[in-house]
């Protein structure tokens, strides 16, 4: 009977451990055949370009003021006081672009927050309500290993706290 008992256990145990379905995606491919992802690509691709295009124009700017006041004090035709000024005025020129380059990072950044949100949050969505619908317990992401989607009635972060002593 002890031998039935424990066999009956162990089955049981086994059938509930079996139950908890996983599952995975690629998200890589799966973002690569959206048609937004494409044309949000391309508004950055271009957003990226125009802002380039500005930095680039400053560059140029600075390298035609620096060959000329370097033209001008080869050929002596500057003060060497003004030589100085002008040196000054092209490292805060210098300063400029360096500011303009970093604003230019965290405006791509804000820009692809902007266009790609919107797309992972559907995204996102989608993975739980197929987890939802589909039963599964966990969905980790194929490439990155990292998990999509987990059944919150699984969470034991509060019995963690409780072991821990530390208040809910």
């Amino acid at each position: 009977m002890k031998k039935f008992f424990l066999l009956a256990l162990g089955l049981t145990l086994a059938s509930v451990s079996y139950s908890q379905k996983f599952g995975y995606c690629n998200s890589g491919a799966l973002l690569t055949q959206i048609p937004e992802v494409k044309a949000a690509d391309s508004d950055l691709q271009a957003f990226q370009a125009q802002l380039t295009k500005r930095g680039q124009e400053m560059v140029k700017a600075l390298q035609d003021k620096a060959a000329e006041l370097d033209r001008k004090e080869k050929q002596g035709t500057i003060s060497p006081k003004d030589l100085e000024a002008q040196n000054a005025k092209l490292k805060e020129e210098q300063a400029t672009i360096a500011e303009y380059e970093q604003e230019v990072y965290k405006k791509l950044a804000e820009k692809r927050e902007e266009l790609f949100k919107p797309i992972l949050d559907r995204v996102n969505k989608a993975m739980e309500d197929v987890a939802k619908e589909n039963q599964f317990m966990f969905v980790f992401d194929q490439n990155t290993q990292v998990l999509l989607y987990a059944d919150e009635s699984l969470d034991v972060t509060k019995l963690v706290k409780t072991k821990l002593g530390i208040a809910n």
